[in-house]
């Protein structure tokens, strides 16, 4: 008589949400992602409504005025730059990506530490501004 073997025990699976192990183009990928959906989502339709509201009325003008000098709203314009910023930069190589400019594994992989980089001291220059 046969002996039946127990089925294999089904074991969980593990999915490694940490960032930094991937390579500079997965962090441009997720990234450019990340921004586009954050853009779509909040930055355009509050910047439409911020553009409303102050082109209405010279006190809504003065309301959203007192905002900027608040420290936390003044991170959140950064981090909403950062996105624009990294975004358009991110885009910019993958059109070029496209065009095949830059597809082999070398010049791909500085193409996207120079997205990261200049995404980073772009947006801190505006920061210099903003502050």
């Amino acid at each position: 008589m046969a002996s039946a073997s127990p089925a294999p025990k089904v074991r969980p699976k593990y999915y490694d949400l940490n960032l930094l192990h991937l390579p500079p183009p997965g962090l441009v990928s997720i990234f450019h992602r990340i921004t586009g959906v954050a853009m779509f989502l909040f930055l355009i339709p509050l910047v439409l409504w911020i553009f409303q509201t102050t082109l209405t009325s010279e006190s809504g003008f003065g309301t959203w005025r007192g905002y900027y000098a608040n420290p936390m709203v003044k991170l959140i314009i950064i981090g909403f730059v950062w996105a624009f910023l990294h975004h358009l930069f991110a885009g910019i190589r993958y059109l070029l990506l496209d065009m095949h400019i830059g597809v082999a594994k070398e010049p791909a992989q500085s193409s996207a530490r120079w997205v990261l980089g200049i995404g980073l001291v772009a947006t801190a220059l505006v920061a210099v501004r903003i502050w």
